[in-house]
C-alpha cells in the first residue's frame, strides 16, 4: 500500500499503539499495520489534534524504527517557519504611515515590484545622485531584549541620511531590508513606523522595502535591518575632502550617544556586568536606554551650512571611531592633530571603558566617544561656522586641526 497519510490523520490512531502493535506481531505485515493506522485514523478524524505532539513523537520513535516503514505528511509554508498571511498583514497596516512620507515625485503605492521616482532636480544645472546603504549592527540585540523597536528604525535612517550628508547630498528616498526568523507582525510594524519618522523628519520618501521570513537563518525572535538611500547634490559642491589643505580646522558636533556602532564591545562588557534595566545616576537613565538611543541625523544643521559656509570635508563617524573615518577624507600628505581633550566624553563611553578595562586605543577605535560628525574649514571660516551652529543650539567644539605628515 503506498497511500500517503497526513500527520494529522494518525494521531489518533498511533494513540492505541498497542492493540496495533499486538496484531501486527501476529501478522508480520507490515501493510497491516499501515491500513490500521488509516482505519483508526479516519474513524476518529475529529480527535486527532488532542494528541498530536505526544502521538508524533511516539510514532517516530517507537513504531517507525520497529516496523520500518515511514510515514509521510503534507507540510505546508506555515509549517516551516514562513507566514504569509503576517507578511500580509504588516503590509496592510504600514502602508498609509508609508505613504505619508511620499513627495510629489513618487509615482507609485508600495506593493508593485519596483518604486517609481521622478528625476525632477529644478535648481540643479548638474545634479549627482549619492547612494550609500546601511545597517545598524547588533544595536538590534538592545532592541529585542528589551522588546523596544520604535528606535532602530530611526537609527537606520539617519545612519543613511548622515552618510550621503557628508557628501554633499540632500536625501531623496529610502528603501529598506527587513529580515527575521519568525514574524512578529507589531515589532516589525513598530521598527517600519521608525523608518516612517525619520523619512519625515529627514524629508526623504520612504519608497518601498523587502521583508523576509527566514527560519534556520536567524532564531524566532532575531531581526536584522538594512537601508539603502538616495540622494543628489550639484555637481560643484559636492563634498569630497579634495580641498583640505594644512592648518585647516575640526570642527565636532556632539553625538547622542553610541550611535549605531561598538555595540559588540559594549554589550560584552555591560551586560557581562549588568543589567540592561539597572539604572545609573551618571546616565540619568538605564543601560538599556542609554544604548538606545537614537542616532542623530545631522542634517537640520549641517544642511543650512552647506548653503552658506564652504565646508571643505564632512566625516560621519561611524565604525572605525574619529581618527578612522576622519582620515578617509583627507588627501595624501596630511594628517589630523586631534586634541583628545577639547570635549567631555559622555558618561556611557565612560562606563564601557572603566567595566571592561578597556585599552584606550580601543575606545577611540570603536566608538565616536561623544562626537558624531566632524567639519572641516578653513582657519578664516572656523569663527563664521561656530557662530551658525551656536544659533542653532548646537555645542560644537574645536577639536584639532589638519597637519603636514
Amino acid at each position: 500500500m503506498t497511500r500517503a497519510i497526513y500527520r494529522s490523520e494518525v494521531i489518533f490512531a498511533i494513540e492505541h499503539i498497542t492493540s496495533i502493535v499486538t496484531l501486527s506481531q501476529a501478522s508480520n505485515d507490515k501493510r497491516i499495520v499501515f491500513r490500521l493506522i488509516v482505519q483508526r485514523a479516519k474513524k476518529n478524524y475529529l480527535l486527532l489534534e488532542h494528541f498530536e505532539a505526544y502521538l508524533n513523537y511516539q510514532f517516530w520513535h517507537s513504531v517507525r524504527p520497529r516496523f520500518g516503514f515511514s510515514l509521510k505528511y503534507m507540510t505546508t509554508y506555515k509549517e516551516t517557519g514562513v507566514d504569509i498571511d503576517a507578511g500580509e498583514e504588516l503590509v496592510r497596516r504600514i502602508k498609509k504611515p508609508v505613504r505619508s512620507t511620499f513627495d510629489k515625485n513618487v509615482l507609485a503605492d508600495i506593493g508593485l515590484f519596483g518604486s517609481f521616482y521622478r528625476a525632477d532636480f529644478k535648481g540643479y544645472k548638474r545634479p549627482v545622485l549619492v547612494s550609500s546603504v546601511d545597517g545598524v549592527g547588533t544595536k538590534v540585540k538592545v532592541a529585542i531584549e528589551l522588546n523596544l523597536f520604535g528606535t532602530v528604525g530611526q537609527d537606520l535612517v539617519n545612519h543613511c541620511v548622515n552618510d550621503i550628508l557628508a557628501c554633499g547630498a540632500m536625501p531623496l528616498f529610502f528603501m529598506d531590508y527587513y529580515a527575521t526568523g519568525t514574524m512578529s507582525v507589531d515589532a516589525a510594524e513598530q521598527v517600519i513606523l521608525g523608518f516612517v519618522k525619520a523619512c519625515k523628519e529627514n524629508h526623504c520618501s520612504l519608497v518601498g522595502g523587502e521583508t523576509a521570513e527566514m527560519p534556520g537563518i536567524y532564531a524566532e525572535r532575531d531581526f536584522d535591518i538594512a537601508g539603502t538611500i538616495v540622494g543628489v547634490v550639484e555637481e560643484k559642491k559636492i563634498v569630497n575632502g579634495k580641498r583640505i589643505r594644512n592648518g585647516d580646522v575640526l570642527i565636532g558636533i556632539p553625538s547622542t550617544g553610541l550611535h549605531t556602532n561598538g555595540y559588540s564591545l559594549a554589550r560584552r562588557v555591560l551586560q557581562s556586568e549588568f543589567s540592561l534595566t539597572d539604572h545609573f545616576a551618571e546616565l540619568g537613565c538605564t543601560i538599556g536606554e542609554s544604548l538606545l538611543e537614537v542616532h542623530r541625523s545631522y542634517l537640520s544643521c549641517v544642511g543650512p551650512l552647506l548653503a552658506k559656509h564652504s565646508i571643505k570635508g564632512i566625516s560621519h563617524i561611524t565604525g572605525g571611531g574619529i581618527e578612522g573615518n576622519t582620515m578617509r577624507i583627507l588627501p595624501r600628505g596630511l594628517s589630523l592633530n586631534i586634541d583628545w581633550k577639547t570635549w567631555e566624553r559622555p558618561p556611557i563611553f565612560k562606563l564601557i571603558q572603566k567595566v571592561g578595562d578597556v585599552p584606550e586605543e580601543d575606545m577611540r577605535r570603536t566608538f565616536n566617544l561623544g562626537i558624531g560628525m566632524i567639519l572641516i574649514v578653513s582657519a578664516r571660516e572656523a569663527d563664521s561656522v561656530l557662530r551658525s551652529l551656536l544659533k542653532m543650539r548646537e555645542h560644537p567644539v574645536v577639536m584639532g586641526e589638519i597637519r603636514k605628515r
